[in-house]
């Protein structure tokens, strides 16, 4: 249990983008269990279709994806001024550094498997 979070959480909606539908899925029932409420995308594409920037708090998106990576998304979010913060995690050894994902913008970088405790902690810090 990620420590100091407890249910206090402001209630924010949290996007969680990625084609492994077990991690989508572990994923928003660890956010749903401290208070976030999350919608599942299996594709950038997919989120983008429905994407309302004033819902959200917070976006966890896969690196690796089909058609649209995650650094893709995070760069069209950027060109469009978005500023909601884009958390990037990986199942794949990656040739880029975690520091490359954080100077293109993310808030954070994962590795699966996802520490939920830094998770958490780096969600309350961004979903204020």
């Amino acid at each position: 249990m990620a420590r100091g979070l407890g249910m206090n959480v402001q209630g924010g909606t949290i996007a969680v983008i990625d084609d492994d539908l077990r991690v989508l899925e572990s994923l928003a029932n660890l956010l749903a269990s401290f208070g976030y409420k999350a919608e599942s995308y299996k594709s950038a594409e997919q989120f983008l279709t429905s994407f309302v920037p004033s819902r959200l708090c917070c976006i966890i998106t896969d690196v690796e994806m089909r058609q649209m990576s995650g650094l893709d998304l995070l760069q069209y979010l950027k060109k469009s001024g978005c500023t909601i913060p884009v958390i990037i995690i990986t199942g794949k050894p990656s040739i880029r550094p975690e520091a490359f994902y954080l100077e293109s913008g993310a808030a954070g970088f994962f590795r699966k498997p996802v520490d939920g405790d830094a998770l958490l902690e780096l969600i309350g810090s961004v979903c204020t």
